[in-house]
């Protein structure tokens, strides 16, 4: 049986290069890099290489860079860790948007349940957050705004910048989940006005367990993790140097690729779009048309057109061998409609028939053909047995 990949967006596979890499420094740093010996010395120069050749792909400084053991970590460092020294000063609100991934979302619940007051932003039928609604929506009160840069499931492209810009004047710290922006679109976070990012290194062809949180120089923010003064007291733990290369590695493999790389993706997703309104009546496309990244495109069936089991047609093209999912794959399984589309404004029934189409460097326009079609075949039998 024949297998497309169209999951790029939950994860990607590992370039060769990255785990050249890799395989190099499992074999000669195997040393802490805490340790103050030579085999500790050589690890903590192969950690330290890495860290200033991530900041360089991404426009930071490499104090501004600490490792984590990926996205989620990196959001919940930043939102706890951010609030918890405003809390500090007085005070106790976070805005949040309510698309905003659950590494995001779920941190700012356990914050409520602490005491901190948690106020939704506003997002249009795309799903993105307008900067005068974040500025009408602070007050003398609020510890920290968070809007990610680009959603991971509709593939919507925030103004994460002029949000930025806006809160820089009101000294309120801002933090985005860069992770679905990271490879897809140029980053320079010196210029993104943000105080803190989270990167995920196996989004863009480097090996999952890690990532990092950018912390801007001089903002206020709490250790996540205790126990060791590893990454300037930041996040205690030993250091895994082997994935720090491959990320590295991953960084640096972007400037070669991106723009080139942008263009070929951009041109599948034209064409599976042009594709999926030739072939399917009542079939809506989510997340702004031109404000979006490449790679994803999600859709859904019109609940006033036809009736369609979402689960049923995930399942169905994995049968066939397409990989797609409904939303992020940190919530695959889940019985509950996406929480972005609602917000978006789809009703549940169209929401739950959605498919989450991401592209990568591998994906070919037979695969997004073969797609096609086989979407065609799972619909087909789909709505015979909803019309029986």
């Amino acid at each position: 049986m024949r297998k497309v990949y169209l999951d790029y967006s939950a994860t990607t596979p590992i370039d060769p290069k990255v785990v050249e890499s890799m395989i190099t420094a499992f074999g000669t740093c195997f040393g802490n890099a805490s340790s103050v010996h030579s085999f500790g010395r050589d690890a903590r120069t192969l950690l330290e290489q890495s860290r200033e050749r991530i900041a360089r792909a991404f426009g930071a400084r490499s104090d501004e860079i600490y490792f984590t053991s990926g996205g989620t970590e990196s959001d919940n460092h930043a939102m706890k860790g951010m609030a918890l020294a405003a809390f500090r000063r007085g005070k106790s609100e976070i805005l949040i948007a309510p698309v905003e991934h659950h590494a995001v979302l779920h941190p700012a619940e356990s914050l409520r349940k602490a005491g901190f007051d948690v106020k939704f932003l506003a997002v249009d039928s795309y799903g993105r957050v307008d900067p005068s609604t974040v500025k009408k929506g602070v007050t003398p009160k609020t510890a920290l705004v968070s809007v990610m840069h680009v959603n991971n499931e509709v593939g919507t492209i925030n103004d994460v910048q002029s949000i930025g810009a806006l809160l820089r004047e009101t000294e309120i710290p801002f933090h985005s989940d860069i992770v679905q922006a990271v490879g897809k679109t140029e980053i320079n976070l010196n210029e993104m006005n943000v105080d803190a990012a989270s990167i995920s290194a196996h989004k863009f062809y480097g090996p999952k367990g890690i990532g990092a949180i950018y912390i801007r120089k001089g903002t206020a923010i709490d250790s996540f993790m205790e126990g060791g003064a590893q990454e300037s007291n930041r996040r205690a733990g030993t250091e895994n140097v082997p994935l720090a290369a491959g990320f590295a590695a991953a960084s640096d493999l972007i400037k070669e690729s991106l723009s080139t790389e942008q263009a070929r993706v951009s041109d599948l997703k034209q064409m599976l779009k042009a594709r999926l309104q030739q072939e399917f009546e009542g079939i809506l496309f989510n997340g702004h048309p031109n404000e979006c990244v490449p790679h994803i495109l999600n859709v859904s069936f019109d609940s006033n057109v036809c009736l369609i089991d979402g689960d049923a047609l995930i399942m169905g093209l994995d049968l066939l061998g397409v990989a797609v999912t409904s939303g992020s794959a940190c919530t695959s399984g889940s019985l509950q409609p996406s929480h972005v589309l609602r917000a978006m404004g789809r009703d549940e029934k169209t929401a739950r028939a959605t498919v989450r189409f991401s592209i990568g460097r591998y994906t070919t326009e037979d695969d997004v053909n073969y797609a096609v079609e086989c979407l065609r075949e799972v619909v087909g039998k789909i709505r015979k047995s909803v019309t029986k």
